[in-house]
């Protein structure tokens, strides 16, 4: 008897979640093993949320020893291509699959209810400023590689417009990046390690989530409600766990829409400075006018630990890929090197159009705008759908709906609303691992005009009274 080979068993009769083509598992068995579950996931032959074959079984399929199966696991899972659950086995991530990539749809008889824009009609203002950059003595100077963080002027304009959100620091510890998702993916790449893990929300930033993955960090959920997570809940993962550092969006986090109260804030902040943790302070959309007096930044409360980021992208204008991010000494060699091996440097006529707003004042008179066209989108919002979770702040620029009752899994849901002309984005897109309920995140912002998102708000909800 061969005591070096597994015993064969068959499995004609026995159903397997996931088969392998054994003829392609090589020496070492673990990562060719791992290899294929990763081609089968990231190709959608694996749909998010489907549940692996345990270990043992699948070990015994493939004639291979179980501790083999368990390291090809755990190689997918510092990838975040699957997650286990106690009692309940091992699923495929959310977010994994070719179709869950957010981007426009591209036809223009679509209502956009999914990707969130901030009001780009409102361009006047940015064109103006667009000229008078155009016009200055230096303008030279902005086409060339130095300054990779930004000029010292541009970063000294970012410092005062972040003094409005509470973030009080100095253009030696602020940078120039573009956009919100390259400060994110900076951080990641620059302040973990490979497997290091951050806690989050249960349902968060989409792109977090692929920026994670593509970074091999770990995301770990914490519980919460509607004033975002708990604190006594993060305390007992860093008790249990090794975590790394945090991600909050505590003015309106994307896409649930909750903010979190001071006194929440404060809570958090015992338990981030106890144990250390590097805070990502992602503020989506800037503080809007109606928080401005009692709203106050975790960067305030842990200034030595917290990369804060201002996305003047939403909140002025979308074309500018223009966002400035606050940081502590500790973090700032590493952070700016970083910095300039991915991007080399953020456009300088970009972040000089920037500049020009926020000096000039336009800056601010463009978010009372947008915060008042907010307002009133919200309202209509609240007619058409008066049981929906109430936001954080009443000039959000997308809503987060509960469905209570559904005959059909979400990604169905997105195809057959968007075949009746409304693209919408269902929760397992910002689940960080099993989809807790079935939700849908609509961007009120994004449609033309109220006509435009009445009628699309109609669609959603007529098409959900079917079901």
């Amino acid at each position: 008897m061969d005591y070096n080979k597994m015993p064969t068993n068959s499995f004609d009769n026995f159903f397997l979640s996931w088969l392998p083509d054994k003829s392609k598992i090589k020496r070492p068995y673990y990562l060719t093993l791992a290899n294929a579950l990763e081609e089968d996931i990231v190709s959608g032959k694996l749909a998010a949320g489907t549940r692996l074959p345990p270990q043992r079984e699948l070990a015994d399929y493939l004639d291979l020893n179980f501790t083999t199966v368990t390291q090809a696991y755990n190689l997918c899972r510092e990838k975040n291509l699957i997650y286990g659950v106690t009692g309940r086995g091992t699923f495929v991530s959310p977010m994994t699959d070719k179709n869950s990539q957010i981007q426009r749809k591209g036809s223009s008889d679509i209502i956009e209810l999914a990707l969130v824009t901030g009001f780009d009609r409102l361009k006047a203002p940015i064109i103006e400023a667009s000229e008078n950059v155009l016009k200055k003595g230096y303008i030279e100077e902005l086409y060339s590689y130095t300054e990779p963080a930004g000029h010292l002027h541009q970063r000294a304009a970012g410092a005062h417009w972040m003094s409005r959100m509470d973030v009080h620091t100095d253009s030696e510890h602020t940078a120039i990046f573009s956009g919100a998702q390259n400060v994110i993916s900076t951080a990641m790449l620059s302040l973990f390690r490979i497997g290091d893990k951050l806690a989050v929300d249960e349902y968060t930033y989409s792109n977090l989530i692929g920026t994670a993955r593509l970074s091999h960090i770990r995301l770990v959920p914490v519980r919460g409600d509607n004033c975002g997570m708990f604190a006594e809940n993060l305390e007992e993962l860093c008790r249990k766990e090794d975590i790394r550092g945090i991600f909050l969006m505590p003015n309106c986090a994307n896409p649930t829409t909750f903010s979190i109260p001071e006194k929440r804030k404060d809570e958090l902040a015992q338990v981030i400075a106890r144990y250390n943790l590097i805070l990502i302070e992602d503020d989506n959309t800037g503080v809007l006018p109606e928080q401005n007096r009692n709203y106050h930044s975790m960067f305030t409360r842990l200034p030595d630990q917290t990369i804060y980021i201002c996305n003047s992208t939403m909140a002025l204008c979308n074309g500018l890929r223009v966002t400035f991010a606050a940081f502590p000494e500790a973090f700032r060699e590493r952070l700016l090197n970083a910095q300039f091996h991915l991007n080399i440097k953020t456009s300088s006529l970009d972040a000089e159009i920037m500049t020009e707003l926020i000096l000039s004042g336009k800056a601010g008179k463009i978010m009372e705008q947008k915060a008042e066209l907010a307002y009133r989108r919200n309202q209509l919002f609240d007619e058409i759908f008066p049981e929906a979770v109430k936001p954080g702040s009443p000039s959000a620029f997308f809503r987060w709906l509960p469905l209570s009752q559904l005959n059909m899994d979400e990604m169905e849901l997105e195809r057959q609303l968007l075949q009746q002309g409304v693209s919408v984005y269902g929760s397992y897109r910002f689940a960080v691992q099993r989809n807790q309920g079935n939700f849908i995140r609509l961007a009120i912002s994004s449609p033309e005009n109220e006509d435009q998102l009445k009628k699309g708000l109609k669609i959603v909800r007529d098409f959900l009274a079917t079901q």
